[in-house]
């Protein structure tokens, strides 16, 4: 059971968010346990005083010690908890920083209020200074419900269906796709036909554009740490040319890097010097770069995207707006690595280039490939 303990000198604001919708049924449920903990029962004196005036002047701070032995009274649950504390310093509350904290068993939220919290305390408590967006709010209250929210819905069974954690926009870094239900035709807008077609894997292909189409739009920033391969309908291969310039040693590191991220070949567009004696059932050959790209034409029965990457500055794209541009296409992808001397001659054949390093340093195939998918298709 995940556990959540809130510092707050405000607890009735959580009592609607604690007994409504899927929060209210998880905890009714018992896989998450909300412990509210009034600061104001942690300080000391007649009027139970929680704050005090800033020194050098100001507004109220909240003291350091009531919070301190607040956190004192949740640890006491678990030695292990992790302290939060909201704060428009802290990191901003990505969807990576939530499927993290969703791995640790307690979670303790101390709430701030009027000018902040004593620096003194955070110092000496605080775990994670956490933000959820670049502007002031009044406390720590609403964060705080926004992280049990966020958390709570990575926990097996809070949410109904796991499909539905698992198309919201961000789990895989992209915006979600739109979203319909009845009536069919709302004041003369329709539902888009795929989604009345009835054909599941038209839907699935139509969602999948969507999401990566907004993505592009709204928030192209995503695309920096996001895995572009679920959102493309076609494969992607990673084709080398001027191959007899590879080892054997070499060409088993790119086959192994290559097959874990996905590529459906390796492609050899010239035979290499000694035979391959160990088996690379991923790899095939040919003789030229035409008939490689032939072949992917025939397999996938469309045009590939043909992407040159070059090791030394060529002038080409950032890697960026390579993955903007693979999934604007959405067509087979084969990534071309070859000899620098060689990038000018084959250029023709390239409908982009990019340049892996413009300072121009070297390095050995295997880890340029490494490079390349890991941008493309690596997550953040």
């Amino acid at each position: 059971m995940k556990r959540f303990s809130v510092i707050t000198a405000f607890p009735k604001i959580f009592n609607g968010f604690l007994s409504s919708s899927i929060i209210g049924r998880a905890i009714t449920s018992g896989l998450i346990k909300v412990d509210l903990l009034d600061l104001r029962d942690f300080a000391e004196g007649k009027h139970r005083q929680v704050d005090d005036y800033t020194y050098g002047g100001g507004g109220m701070v909240l003291m350091a010690e009531p919070l301190y032995r607040a956190v004192q009274a949740a640890r006491d649950v678990s030695e292990k908890a992790t302290v939060i504390f909201p704060s428009p310093q802290g990191v901003i509350l990505s969807q990576e920083v939530v499927e993290s904290l969703a791995q640790e068993d307690h979670l303790v939220i101390a709430c701030g209020h009027y000018e902040g919290v004593d620096e003194r305390f955070v110092e000496s408590c605080v775990d994670l200074e956490l933000s959820i967006g670049d502007y002031v709010l009044t406390g720590g209250e609403l964060p705080a419900m926004v992280i049990i929210d966020a958390v709570s819905r990575q926990l097996p069974g809070v949410v109904g269906k796991a499909e539905s954690v698992a198309e919201d926009s961000f789990f895989r870094g992209f915006l979600d796709h739109p979203h319909y239900t009845r009536p069919a035709e709302w004041r003369g807008k329709r539902v888009p036909e795929v989604l009345l077609s009835g054909d599941h894997g038209a839907v699935l292909d139509w969602r999948r554009r969507q999401a990566a189409d907004r993505t592009i739009v709204r928030r192209p920033d995503l695309l920096s740490r996001a895995n572009i391969l679920p959102y493309l309908s076609c494969g992607f291969y990673v084709t080398l040319l001027s191959a007899p310039d590879v080892s054997l040693e070499e060409l088993e590191r790119i086959c192994a890097v290559s097959g874990a991220y996905g590529a459906k070949k390796v492609l050899i567009v010239t035979p290499l010097q000694k035979p391959v004696t160990t088996d690379l059932s991923v790899v095939k050959r040919f003789s030229s770069l035409e008939s490689a790209m032939s072949w992917i034409e025939k397999s996938e029965k469309k045009v590939p995207y043909v992407v040159g990457i070059a090791g030394a500055p060529c002038g080409g794209v950032h890697w960026l707006e390579l993955k903007r541009l693979v999934l604007e296409r959405d067509l087979p992808l084969s990534l071309v690595f070859c000899a620098d001397e060689l990038f000018t001659k084959e250029a023709s054949h390239f409908d982009t280039m990019m340049c892996l390093d413009e300072r121009g340093g070297k390095i050995p195939l295997s880890c340029e490939v490494s490079v390349v998918l890991d941008r493309l298709f690596g997550s953040r």
